[in-house]
């Protein structure tokens, strides 16, 4: 009867212990509750005493990483344009599909010659990255070089690109082998215009018609002639203009760089080709998320391609990209290019949350991540937009076009939660600087409220 009634008793203090730890976790629960109705409350509180947001069409949507719940949207489910949003799409499928170095080059060796394709490599003799390896690859080889073109089967500008942009530095041209970021550099040196390459000197040419404009070059749409007015060169004066891509033109400028003749060659890649690679693949999306670099974007898009097999097409990249690696998001995107210049491109803030969640778990190192896209205050394209700090508080990636303004990225807040946000902005006729501050406003309340 008495070790009856000691089980008895034990179980009873069992029962006892998982009703207390039922009980414990249920007002865990309702408190974890809690906190997101208020952060809730009090996102919807300040968006409402948003004038600014109330002349234009606004979306939002706020995730706590923590407990996986959405904490707030608005319009979340949308569709928006996203601008250079659209880069955090190229940045996670490079992560997916791209080796820790960018494939540069494919080669085979053919008796006394070197015959070798592009991969759309944006970091080959690129100005900032000066990625070299595969340069000077060609440059030690022992055998005669030949390039063999036809891999890419686009067009030189991406779907529902601006054309009047062309002179542009943010609209470079598209090709499988980009050479120093298909730009032509200009700066004034003492009085005078110098080049880079400066195998474009020739195709430099004064303006009488245009005296009296701001000094610039001015490119003619379809040809490497290049315009100056007649007036004074200012002395700060500098300029990089796309120049336009011919295959004649990449084998010149391939023959001068590497100090050795180039030749053409008609044959289709080998399925055995061999692989030259040049930078590290997280420096080079480094450079193309923290200046938000078109050039470098829409490249990658082929890169990853070339990932796939012989053909280099945007379109098919994205396409392989959305079945494959994106299925998880809650809205299906329209994706047109690799930068964000095309207004083709549509998302949804839901979709963009989702990614950049995606993102986070595929790096698995926040501090990494953090430093690879813009930080509010510190540095890229949010260095100026958030009052200037050592420790800041947003990290994410902006995207602007006129009308169009955006931001999506991770949050840290006095409290020590991390949130994930989407922030877009689009068909505003007033400022972007407007559009701007009050976002800066309503990220700044989040940081300092919850």
């Amino acid at each position: 009867m008495i070790v009856s009634g000691y089980k008895s008793i034990t179980v009873k203090i069992r029962g006892l212990k998982i009703l207390l730890f039922a009980g414990f976790s249920l007002l865990l629960f309702c408190m974890g509750c809690s906190t997101e109705k208020r952060i809730s409350r009090g996102v919807k509180k300040v968006f409402a005493s948003a004038p600014v947001l109330k002349h234009h069409y606004s979306g939002f949507a706020l995730y706590d990483l923590a407990s996986g719940h959405m904490l707030f949207e608005k319009n979340a489910d949308q569709y928006f344009t996203p601008a250079s949003n659209t880069k955090l799409f190229t940045f996670y499928a490079s992560l997916k599909m791209l080796p820790d170095s960018i494939p540069s080059l494919r080669y085979v060796e053919r008796g006394d010659s070197l015959i070798f394709w592009g991969t759309g490599d944006p970091s080959f003799l690129q100005s900032k990255l000066k990625g070299t390896r595969a340069a000077e690859f060609l440059k030690s080889a022992a055998k005669k070089l030949f390039y063999a073109p036809g891999r890419y089967t686009g067009d030189f500008y991406g779907s529902g690109w601006q054309w009047d942009d062309y002179n542009d530095y943010y609209q470079a041209e598209i090709n499988e082998l980009p050479l120093m970021d298909n730009l032509l550099h200009v700066k004034a040196e003492k009085g005078k215009i110098t080049l880079l390459p400066a195998l474009f000197k020739d195709c430099l040419g004064a303006d009488s018609a245009a005296i009296g404009q701001t000094f610039g070059l001015v490119r003619d749409f379809n040809s490497n002639h290049f315009k100056y007015p007649l007036m004074v060169i200012p002395e700060s004066y500098t300029q990089d203009v796309p120049y336009k891509v011919s295959l004649p033109l990449t084998l010149s400028l391939l023959s001068d760089t590497l100090h050795k003749p180039v030749g053409l060659a008609s044959l289709k890649m080998p399925l055995d080709a061999r692989t030259i690679f040049n930078l590290n693949r997280d420096t080079v999306l480094k450079e193309m998320m923290l200046p938000s670099d078109n050039f470098i974007a829409e490249q990658l898009l082929l890169v990853c391609a070339n990932q796939l097999g012989e053909e280099l097409n945007t379109h098919k990249a994205i396409s392989h990209i959305e079945k494959t690696y994106l299925s998880a998001l809650p809205d299906k995107p329209r994706w047109a290019d690799g930068s964000g210049l095309s207004r083709y491109n549509l998302f949804t803030p839901r979709s963009v949350v989702k990614l950049l969640d995606m993102i986070y778990k595929e790096l698995n190192n926040p501090e990494k991540l953090f430093n690879m896209i813009p930080a509010g205050g510190k540095s890229g394209t949010l260095k100026n937009a958030y009052p200037k700090t050592d420790k800041p508080f947003v990290f994410g990636k902006t995207g602007t076009l006129s009308g169009v303004h955006n931001q999506s990225g991770f949050i840290r807040t006095k409290k020590g939660k991390t949130f994930i946000f989407s922030f877009m902005n689009n068909n505003y006729v007033t400022s972007a600087t407007e559009v701007r501050k009050e976002m800066v406003r309503i990220m700044t309340y989040i940081h300092e409220q919850f």
